[in-house]
C-alpha cells in the first residue's frame, strides 16, 4: 500500500511556498532603490528601505529553504526538467538575494 497523498501535499505546500517567495522577492526587488537619485534629507528612508530590503532578503532566503526541503522527497519522480527548472528558480532567488545583502552591507549601510 502506497500513500501518495502526503507527497502530493508536501510537494503542493512546497510549490506554494515557492509562489510566496517570487512573490515576496519581485515585491522587494521593485523597492530596491539601485542608482535612484537620492535628495537632501533621504537618510532616514533610506534605512527604513535598507531594513526592509535585509529582511525580504532573510526572509527569501529562509523561505527558499523551505520550499527547497518540501519539494524534494526521498523519491523522485522521474522528471528531470522539473528539477532543472525549480533549481533554476532556486539559484536566482539565492543569488539575487544574497547580492542584496552585501549591497545593503557595502554601499547603503555605510
Amino acid at each position: 500500500m502506497r500513500n501518495q497523498g502526503i507527497v502530493r501535499g508536501r510537494v503542493f505546500l512546497g510549490f506554494l511556498i515557492l509562489f510566496a517567495t517570487v512573490i515576496a522577492w519581485g515585491v522587494t526587488l521593485m523597492m530596491s532603490p539601485h542608482g535612484g537619485p537620492a535628495g537632501e534629507d533621504s537618510d532616514t528612508v533610506r534605512t527604513v528601505v535598507a531594513a526592509f530590503i535585509f529582511k525580504s532578503a532573510v526572509g527569501t532566503l529562509l523561505l527558499c529553504a523551505l520550499a527547497a526541503w518540501l519539494l524534494w522527497p526521498l523519491r523522485r519522480a522521474p522528471k528531470p526538467a522539473r528539477d532543472w527548472t525549480l533549481l533554476g528558480v532556486f539559484a536566482v532567488l539565492v543569488l539575487t538575494s544574497i547580492y542584496q545583502l552585501i549591497w545593503i552591507g557595502t554601499s547603503v549601510l555605510n
